[in-house]
């Protein structure tokens, strides 16, 4: 199957700010406001990613400013205590930067920020070279494909290779994301099968399956009613 899932290339932002390691803190603020944006990646003089400075790595000049920290609060925070000391983005930044290539799948992508609870990643190049950034609001994206667009992809990549005909005849409907698998399938324990790759086609939000006509007793396991939860949903 050849239609997903999408990659980080097809998503990402191209034009991308980004600061080198004598950037100062102001700068860095300026830029962040300039561009709405909350993180910039630091590179180094060929382009290369070499870190990131965020709104977190900037708060703490802030938030010290005019505090003096007891003992334990030193010891418990003392990268923060530096940090807000820092002038340049050599010393505010969280190095190394996580990053992801542009042949990363959005899924994979996606997990990375979830993980680290970040809200983008730089996209860098086989030597590490800048590419683009890609955000959160860019792994939602696939979510605005058309809806025919999904069907044609259901049809082409999963129904026509687990229902072919004559045995089986399966039409696919797509309403804002959600796709219905309607007719009669002659092996119903390919359709936990079917549900599970439909899912993995982007764009799609929700699965069901109506059956149509008779199945025979040894297929009857994986059948269910039209509305029912598929078998082996996620």
């Amino acid at each position: 199957m050849h239609g997903t899932p999408h990659i980080v290339g097809d998503v990402m932002t191209r034009t991308v700010a980004a600061v080198g390691r004598t950037a100062g803190f102001k700068e860095i603020v300026r830029l962040m406001r300039d561009r709405r944006i909350s993180a910039l990646p630091v590179v180094d003089g060929e382009g290369r990613v070499v870190g990131v400075v965020s709104e977190a790595d900037l708060l703490p000049k802030e938030e010290f400013r005019d505090s003096d920290p007891d003992r334990r609060t030193q010891l418990r925070r003392l990268t923060d205590l530096a940090k807000a000391g820092a002038v340049t983005a050599a010393e505010l930044m969280t190095s190394p930067a996580l990053t992801t290539r542009p042949d990363a799948t959005l899924a994979r992508a996606a997990r990375t920020m979830a993980h680290a609870r970040i809200k983008r990643l730089p996209v860098v190049d086989e030597r590490g070279l800048l590419q683009g950034v890609v955000s959160r609001s860019d792994l939602l994206k696939v979510f605005l494909r058309d809806d025919e667009e999904i069907a044609e992809e259901v049809r082409r990549e999963i129904v026509a290779y687990l229902f072919p005909p004559p045995d089986s005849s399966v039409r696919v409907r797509v309403d804002d994301g959600a796709v219905r698998l309607v007719g009669r399938v002659r092996d119903t324990s390919l359709i936990p099968v079917a549900a599970r790759l439909v899912r993995a086609v982007e764009g799609v939000v929700d699965v069901d399956f109506e059956p149509e006509g008779e199945h025979s007793p040894s297929d009857s396991a994986g059948a269910r009613p039209s509305g029912a939860p598929w078998a082996g949903r996620p």
